[in-house]
């Protein structure tokens, strides 16, 4: 039996974070090995669109070089991954049949693509867009020039569907509530978003949604909607949400709902193991961002080195282009009983709005131009009131 300090399960972007957390802290001495069940170390996935658009190549997308663990003392086991927590024991077992003691455990299992509960989702070609093996099927689809579909007119969806339209695919994107980015933008500025996007080639269907993914021979042809309409696609791309990967915890007696819960400490129902990342949760809070991972992991990294640090849930953004279009969206949108700035200028296709509740920031959405959108986000995170009541921050002053 090997035997460590800390051992991390799981090695996606969250785990990679921490251990860098750990070595950058100083945490030397200390034995920490990690077990993955990908073939390959920790890659950046928020960059699995830009390689999809072929604006990167797929070697920027490790988050440590070949020689970073060795040279760090971290011992990384690849394509085993953990079958079975003994918490009692301590110790952890892999689908090898390797057993790893530990004295603390954290969990950095990730998540899933949540696929729809229709007849179909299992044909060959239906996949989520979280991988790296998923970037290469779709560029080898995509380079014949076929249909695609994409269920989900959110952040990852859009990104994959601009990423294949842009690889020479007919790509049409089914979302079921009325507009695109329902969560990050208000009607105004998603019909601004849905306009520009059509023009560039996509295919936009919302207010609607697949009831089956109908297929010839194991493999997918096309997607019927609830409208009654029959899309053909040699392709669909699901991206209606993630589905945390809880299934170890909650087979070790962990405490769980959607996601492993965790304290301000990120510690479990077990005080020797931890979480974090997009398995976890706090509160009522479940995590898809980089930012809130981020923080998470420098709270943990001092949590496991005898700090007292703790984690608060606080306002994230969203800050990205698509095919070229700025966006920025931070905290309530449409809010109720909030007075709301408006500037448009619509025929270029810019739009602003920020919602003020007794003058401080508590929402901005923006498309087209972003200047001024990090200094909105300032006044958010402290809940201050802007100079002359944001009308310079909406002109990007």
């Amino acid at each position: 039996m090997t035997d460590t300090d800390i051992l991390v399960v799981g090695h996606g972007m969250a785990a990679a974070r921490l251990i860098g957390d750990l070595r950058r802290l100083g945490c030397c001495g200390t034995r920490i090995m990690v077990i993955g069940g990908e073939a390959r170390p920790a890659y950046n996935r928020v960059l699995l669109s830009s390689w999809l658009a072929n604006e990167v190549a797929p070697e920027s997308l490790p988050m440590f070089d070949a020689n970073w663990y060795a040279d760090n003392e971290i011992r990384y086991w690849s394509s085993d991954p953990v079958i079975r927590i003994e918490r009692e024991r301590r110790r952890v077992v892999t689908a090898s049949g390797k057993v790893v003691g530990y004295q603390r455990l954290v969990l950095a299992t990730g998540s899933r693509p949540a696929l729809p509960a229709i007849a179909g989702a299992q044909l060959n070609g239906v996949i989520g867009f979280r991988r790296w093996e998923d970037v290469e099927t779709m560029h080898g689809i995509a380079a014949q020039c076929t249909d695609v579909v994409v269920l989900g007119g959110g952040l990852l969806g859009l990104e994959a569907a601009e990423g294949l339209r842009k690889l020479g695919a007919t790509v049409t994107v089914v979302q079921r509530s009325q507009r695109l980015l329902n969560r990050q933008l208000d009607s105004t500025a998603a019909t601004l978003l849905t306009g520009e996007l059509t023009r560039r080639g996509l295919h936009v269907v919302t207010g609607d949604v697949a009831v089956e993914l109908v297929g010839e021979h194991g493999q997918v042809t096309a997607v019927r909607t609830e409208r009654g309409d029959k899309l053909p696609a040699d392709l669909v791309v699901v991206a209606m949400g993630i589905q945390a990967n809880v299934e170890l915890a909650l087979e070790a007696g962990l405490s769980v709902g959607r996601g492993v819960l965790v304290d301000q400490q990120l510690t479990t129902s077990d005080p020797a193991v931890f979480a974090l990342g997009e398995c976890c949760q706090r509160g009522q809070h479940s995590f898809g961002l980089v930012a809130p991972i981020w923080e998470q992991s420098s709270t943990l990294a001092a949590v496991l080195m005898g700090g007292d640090a703790a984690y608060h849930v606080s306002p994230t953004m969203t800050q990205l282009k698509i095919s070229g279009i700025q966006l920025f969206s931070c905290g309530q949108i449409d809010p109720p009983a909030a007075r709301c700035l408006t500037m448009a200028d619509l025929d270029a296709g810019i739009y602003k709005k920020l919602w003020l509740d007794d003058g401080a920031v508590v929402g901005a959405v923006m498309i087209g131009d972003t200047s001024g959108g990090l200094a909105l986000f300032e006044h958010l995170m402290a809940q201050s009131k802007p100079a002359q009541g944001g009308f310079e921050l909406l002109l990007g002053h």
